[in-house]
């Protein structure tokens, strides 16, 4: 059997608790359509040697925080409390 011609495509994403992969940004395929998925980690994966910007857009794509986009939970505005400046 011949196998077909492959392209390829790198995008980054996150594997959750469940051991689920989250991509950060939508596939530009359409579908529906088998692929061949290859993982690349470090070899020491750990959650630890992740940036801020990891773990903020990892935290923004999360399902878990779709509560946040609630208007009711929106509680506080900027005249409430006082400014925080840090002096460090």
């Amino acid at each position: 059997m011949k196998e077909a011609a492959s392209k390829a495509l790198e995008v980054m994403g996150t594997i959750d608790e469940q051991h689920q992969l989250h991509l950060d940004a939508p596939l530009p395929l359409s579908g529906p359509s088998r692929v061949r998925v290859i993982i690349v980690f470090p070899e020491e994966a750990d959650v630890a040697d992740m940036d801020e910007k990891e773990w903020l857009r990892a935290a923004g794509q999360n399902p878990a925080f779709d509560f946040l986009k609630d208007s009711s939970e929106d509680r506080y505005t900027l005249r409430d409390g006082k400014p925080f400046r840090d002096q460090g």
